[in-house]
């Protein structure tokens, strides 16, 4: 889907990144939640921007839902399509942290391959990876739109976790066990982890 436009060129904005990060007083970096439908991933998002909007800092949440409303709405499930969907969240994610913002996502993102390019996009230590780890029955258990079932009787195809796998990253810089970790333990300890590598302020 991209192309290469000798005529399309980068534009310089008068303002830059490091700037709009001095007044805002915190670095802006990806902070890139993943892991099962049902793990825990949107919530855990939600409730650790709650704390970053406490603490002055500038943020924006991306759902996954949400995002297929809009931006990629031409979009279907298939292995294609998922990672066109990814490539285009990683894209926007990176174009909010040029703005000085702290871009949390919060989909499946099930392939490595997928994550990787994004984390290539952003300079080193800008791209934070956190693993909600929880097994596949406990997301099962919370599955209150009863996707899992029909996944498992072959309504949905191609469903993460039943009919199509999910690869777990290998080296994560957070890993947070949401079917062992009330919410309040996980936010306390992606905040813990961000605030040791400066990136906002303790």
């Amino acid at each position: 889907m991209t192309q290469n436009n000798d005529h399309i060129v980068w534009h310089t904005h008068a303002i830059s990144r490091s700037e709009r990060e001095q007044r805002n007083r915190h670095r802006s970096f990806i902070l890139w939640f993943t892991g099962l439908s049902g793990a825990g991933k949107s919530t855990l998002a939600n409730a650790v921007e709650q704390q970053l909007f406490a603490l002055g800092c500038h943020s924006f949440v991306f759902d996954g839902d949400n995002v297929r409303h809009g931006l990629c709405s031409d979009l279907g499930f298939s292995e294609a399509d998922r990672k066109e969907n990814i490539r285009r969240i990683g894209e926007m994610a990176k174009l909010f942290t040029e703005a000085g913002t702290i871009a949390l996502t919060a989909f499946i993102s099930p392939f490595r391959e997928e994550r990787r390019r994004v984390r290539k996009l952003m300079e080193e230590g800008e791209f934070i990876e956190v693993y909600c780890a929880c097994s596949l029955a406990v997301c099962e258990e919370r599955d209150v739109k009863g996707l899992y079932a029909k996944a498992r009787a072959g309504l949905i195809k191609n469903y993460t976790g039943i009919s199509s796998p999910y690869e777990e990253p290998e080296n994560p810089e957070i890993v947070v066990h949401t079917d062992q970790q009330d919410l309040t333990e996980s936010v306390a300890s992606v905040l813990e982890e961000l605030r040791s590598r400066g990136l906002i302020p303790r």
